[in-house]
């Protein structure tokens, strides 16, 4: 099959750039994208190769800056601020609006510069423009009664966030917190997304949006975008070692911060039957590779119940489509329906691999490994960030893969015999964002669930981060500060009553909503 698959019509990386260029040329040149400081694309920072996960083809890489120069752009972003907080609701707006019917009409675009630079599927990176813009307008629609009260922050909000939802979460809060009346600065991801980043960034300065985008690494930029007093908010989506050392820092400064951190999402099995249900939900669990914070990677099953669990299991993970998100049979066919292409790069593929083989060494089963033969690719094509489908069985204590996520498609299994081992289990993690109990006794979920320390937790159904009135944050290490999701994101963004508690997870207290 594979000979006969070749690249889908006008939707290569230079078709998709030289777009760019067209749309928002103020913000691309011909090999480089530019930052945006002091309300200004600014052709500075040293840009980095990159290559696309999808194939290897070289794409535009990140401009870094230097911390001097990043200082700068935090200074500017706060006389911003100052003047942005003072404009009427009624233009904000107006403005951000208008940014949603520009990035309605640039849709396929933003979704193409998705495919090429982290891999998505086209419809899963056409979900996460849509869910971006769908979102905001919610908040447009109904911000009034959420300000009520309420005033900007002191100073800007900085946003810096992983790669793997670039516009339905950082998009999306930048544009909810300047519709609540803060100038915002965004870090592009290290891994991925600078091009969309860019393009959408164009189109809402286009439209007065006070927003500040920048490149550079963690350590040199942190300085300015967490640790200086301008920032009026930090707002950190990402991995646990990274959100600890911001955690830190905010901490210390007593800064408004919204930290959202990996957690071991779990699965429980306990006393069920309804084993079509699971099968059908399981091809779902590995959208995107499991590249998702709400990802679900280790299944706790009660272990009398193991052989039915893998006859539900095993034949649904067989399903799974994998390839090229832009290899088709003939040019003009529509885009494939796969359920992920690659990894967001070739040494996360290595990582991944090597962690599966170092656990199997030490005692893991290998219950399914798919293979990469049985793919779509297009003839010859670099493969080295693509990562089949694999599911192990107890992997030691000593693999990673015992006790964190490991962001991508591998499946983990643990047998228990008791509620207890089954809760112990299931909170390895020290907190989770979401976790799934399925019991055909709702009592027993009832009584079960309150003791899972997730933020969310399923009855046999998976939970997500969620959309538009639907709250949002984390127990354990996978929070720090507030929550959000509904009106507790603008909350997080402005100030309310003196002496207000805002609802999430800080040094002192924890309050649910």
């Amino acid at each position: 099959m594979a000979s006969t698959l070749t690249l889908k019509s006008g939707t290569s990386w230079t078709d998709a750039w030289q777009r760019c260029l067209a749309v928002a040329p103020e913000a691309f040149r011909d090999d480089r994208v530019l930052n945006l400081w002091n309300a200004a694309w600014q052709a500075d920072g040293r840009a980095l190769s990159a290559t696309s996960p999808v194939d290897g083809t070289p794409i535009a890489g990140p401009p870094r800056l230097d911390a001097a120069t990043a200082r700068q752009a935090v200074r500017a972003c706060l006389d911003q601020h100052r003047a942005w907080r003072h404009v009427p609701l009624d233009e904000r707006r107006a403005r951000v609006a208008a940014t949603l019917d520009a990035l309605t009409q640039h849709r396929e675009l933003l979704a193409l510069l998705l495919v090429w630079e982290i891999g998505k599927p086209w419809r899963l990176a056409q979900a996460d423009v849509d869910r971006a813009i769908d979102g905001v307008r919610w908040y447009v629609d109904g911000i009034e009664p959420m300000l009520e009260d309420r005033t900007p922050l002191d100073g800007p909000v900085s946003n810096i966030a992983s790669w793997n939802y670039p516009m339905s979460v950082l998009v999306h809060a930048v544009l909810v917190q300047a519709l609540a009346g803060n100038a915002v600065i965004a870090k592009t991801p290290t891994d991925g997304g600078v091009a969309c980043l860019t393009l959408a960034c164009a189109l809402a300065a286009r439209e007065g949006i006070p927003v500040t985008l920048v490149s550079g690494s963690g350590g040199e930029l942190s300085e300015a975008l967490v640790r200086a007093p301008e920032i009026g908010c930090v707002s950190f989506v990402g991995g646990r070692d990274t959100g600890a050392a911001v955690a830190t820092a905010v901490a210390d400064l007593g800064k408004r911060h919204v930290l959202e951190q990996e957690g071991l999402n779990t699965w429980g099995i306990w006393n069920y039957t309804d084993w079509d249900a699971l099968t059908a939900v399981v091809p779902k669990l590995f959208d995107y590779g499991k590249q998702r914070c709400t990802a679900y990677p280790r299944f706790v099953v009660q272990r009398s119940l193991f052989d039915e669990f893998l006859a539900a299991y095993l034949p649904a993970v067989r399903t799974l489509r994998i390839g090229h998100p832009l290899a088709v049979e003939q040019p003009d066919d529509p885009y494939p329906q796969l359920d992920f292409g690659p990894v967001i790069n070739a040494a996360k593929a290595k990582e991944l691999h090597d962690q599966v083989a170092e656990a199997i060494d030490r005692g893991a089963v290998p219950l399914h490994r798919g293979k990469l033969t049985d793919a779509r690719f297009l003839p010859g094509q670099d493969t080295a960030a693509y990562v089949q489908p694999v599911t192990l069985l107890n992997p030691p204590p000593s693999s990673p893969l015992h006790h964190a996520e490991p962001f991508g498609p591998v499946d983990t299994i643990v047998l228990v015999d008791t509620e207890a081992e089954l809760l112990a289990a299931m909170n390895a993690s020290n907190g989770a964002l979401v976790a799934t109990l399925s019991t055909d006794d709702p009592a027993t979920y009832e009584r079960l669930a309150p003791q899972i320390r997730a933020f969310k937790v399923g009855h046999g159904k998976p939970r997500s981060r969620g959309d538009r009135d639907e709250l949002f944050g984390g127990f354990g290490a996978s929070w720090r500060g507030a929550f959000v999701g509904g009106e507790l994101l603008v909350r997080a963004a402005t100030q309310g009553p003196a002496g207000e508690r805002l609802p999430g997870n800080f040094p002192d207290y924890h309050l649910m909503p």
